[in-house]
């Protein structure tokens, strides 16, 4: 795995701080929350064939999405080993144990994903990472995320830099003109059964070229 990161967010996440969020989020409660979020996303797509999702940490999105859509051909960009090792556990899932920042795409999917990650994600290699999103797609790219209107940074678990809230998919709509808003939504910590971060999600097409 590369430990060259070309910024500081990168570091933090592939080390000790990231070794620890993968020893505090394994949880089979994750899973079944991850069910109903993506079966209310995946209700305004057509059929989908290969998904790919960029941070995927030990998996918890892949292995609900296994269970929606089970014929689906699965694969995983992660930064963290710790979490690499769960991933390559996990059956029928390609893993790209890398920065998503070094990831070439090798081919298109019709889904890409990226769930809790731009939020973690140095502003400054944003549109970066938003080519990426784009040039990874055949059909859909479904952010989810923290919102907020405009840019802020937020204190996260004592750390400065580490969180940024803002309208990522606002932004990615703005820089690919081809690219349509086909649904979006939000998850509230306070759900009574499956409850989510506080997460806005959003499905963004592709227009047919």
């Amino acid at each position: 795995m590369n430990e060259q990161f070309k910024t500081e967010q990168e570091r933090f996440w592939a080390g000790e701080f990231g070794n620890e969020y993968v020893s505090r989020n394994q949880c089979a409660g994750v899973v079944a929350g991850n069910l109903t979020l993506f079966s209310q996303i995946l209700s305004h797509a057509a059929p989908i064939s290969s998904i790919i999702e960029f941070g995927a940490n030990v998996g918890l999105n892949l292995q609900a999405l296994k269970q929606l859509l089970p014929n689906a051909e699965l694969s995983a960009i992660e930064i963290n080993s710790k979490a690499v090792e769960f991933l390559q556990k996990l059956h029928g899932v390609t893993v790209y144990p890398q920065s998503i920042l070094d990831f070439a795409p090798d081919r298109e999917r019709d889904l890409v994903l990226i769930k809790g990650v731009l939020i973690h994600t140095n502003p400054d290699v944003l549109p970066d990472v938003y080519d990426l999103l784009h040039r990874t797609s055949s059909r859909y790219i479904c952010l989810v995320e923290y919102y907020n209107p405009t840019p802020v940074s937020i204190p996260y678990r004592g750390e400065a830099d580490k969180l940024f809230k803002r309208d990522f998919a606002g932004e990615m709509l703005d820089r690919f003109p081809d690219l349509r808003l086909v649904g979006y939504g939000f998850r509230y910590h306070r759900d009574a059964n499956f409850p989510q971060d506080d997460a806005t999600w959003f499905l963004l097409e592709k227009r047919p070229r």
